[in-house]
């Protein structure tokens, strides 16, 4: 018996695994139908979750935990069983203040580049104009990235530049109309902004945090129970279609699809960069390569670390302006369902790791994890300022954020 899915996305290339999973006949493999319902901002993402038009969505990570602590609207529980991708997305600025910078069509060294900005917020701020940055959502990983790198370097975000939300399809065209000097966003928009002649990239979110968790399949958490067998089917459709994305003989054939007008609506050739780590920073300039720019596969990529979501929720707390708090601290970490994913996979010969969770940012060189079946050998995952975060140790970790 076919099972019928409705999954909600933005026209996002990291939307690529349900999508591909679709057209490559993996889900079908899985019994399972799906259809796509495509928006344009994450609020109605969320809103179609939540009223049940959609049964699952590809959501911002930290939406999924805000959601489940009433962070803006009354608490629903969601869960996230499967991790779409990490990072993915870039800090692309005006022409002009890429100029004031110092870039030269390259991406910066993340210390030196957020000193030379915190310069020139200095003298924006003298003169009555401080710098916008625009983020996709209030509670999203290009927010917290954005504003860790920020804060890391010496600018208080919301005191030394204003960050507001633009949707991620209208980024571009804030950038060139004037309304934001920057903007932390996921492909293709960035390229779209640099072909557009709006602006440069300056800098990847991977080298703010290495392997920054991004977007995840988000469902309520009810729902997960309800259709709990269609969802492991669907996890073990994306993890097959996660290996054909990332060979590079399929690169083509990928982003013909992903760049058609129902999904990501984009140029080819600006799909097909973003997916073999390709990028082009400045208008006109030559392609140049960032290896995991884009993280859909290897080294357990999908696996939903209850680790991860705990970073994410002391990042809520930090830029909320609360305190600690356990119960709200637990619920966050709930959000995240290796139980889920190891039991969809338990049967395959699918790498899964031991633990659910492990120390972030401490991997500098090749360490092998340990595993309950397979190898998975986890790289470099550090921060820029070289900190790490330990989950057993999340209330110190917050409190030396404040």
């Amino acid at each position: 018996m076919t099972q019928r899915l409705t999954i909600g996305f933005l026209p996002l290339v990291d939307a690529c695994l349900p999508i591909l999973a679709h057209e490559h006949g993996f889900a079908e493999e899985e019994g399972l139908e799906l259809t796509f319902v495509r928006d344009v901002s994450w609020a109605t993402v969320l809103d179609r979750l939540l009223y049940g038009h959609s049964d699952a969505a590809h959501l911002l990570a930290p939406l999924a935990i805000a959601t489940t602590l009433g962070r803006g609207r009354p608490a629903q529980r969601l869960a996230a069983p499967f991790v779409l991708g990490l990072n993915g997305n870039a800090v692309t600025v005006s022409n002009t203040l890429a100029e004031a910078l110092g870039c030269e069509g390259a991406l910066g060294d993340p210390q030196a580049l957020g000193e030379r900005l915190k310069a020139v917020a200095a003298e924006r701020q003298a003169q009555g104009r401080a710098l916008r940055f625009g983020v996709v959502h209030r509670y999203s990983s290009h927010n917290y990235m954005l504003r860790y790198w920020l804060a890391g370097c010496g600018i208080r975000p919301d005191e030394d530049v204003e960050i507001v939300t633009i949707a991620p399809p209208f980024s571009a065209d804030a950038l060139k109309a004037g309304e934001i000097d920057g903007s932390c966003v996921g492909e293709p928009w960035n390229s779209i902004a640099v072909e557009n002649g709006a602006g440069q990239i300056v800098l990847a979110t991977a080298q703010i945090w290495r392997r920054g968790v991004e977007k995840v399949l988000a469902l309520r958490a009810e729902r997960l129970d309800e259709i709990r067998p269609a969802i492991e089917g669907l996890i073990r459709a994306m993890r097959r279609t996660g290996k054909h994305f990332v060979d590079p003989a399929n690169w083509d054939t990928n982003a013909a699809i992903l760049s058609r007008p129902e999904y990501c609506d984009a140029p080819h050739t600006l799909v097909r960069r973003a997916i073999s780590d390709r990028l082009v920073l400045t208008h006109g300039g030559e392609e140049r390569e960032y290896p995991d720019f884009m993280f859909q596969y290897h080294e357990a990529a999908n696996f939903p670390w209850v680790s991860q979501a705990e970073w994410l929720y002391s990042q809520l707390v930090r830029w909320d302006g609360l305190g600690y708090d356990s119960d709200a601290a637990h619920a966050a970490a709930r959000v995240f369902r290796p139980d889920v994913y190891r039991s969809a996979l338990a049967a395959t010969n699918d790498p899964l790791p031991t633990a659910s969770s492990k120390v972030e940012g401490s991997v500098s060189e090749a360490l092998q994890a340990s595993t309950q079946h397979g190898t998975i050998l986890l790289e470099n995952n550090t921060f820029f300022d070289g900190r790490s975060f330990d989950p057993d140790r999340l209330e110190d970790y917050i409190a030396a954020q404040i």
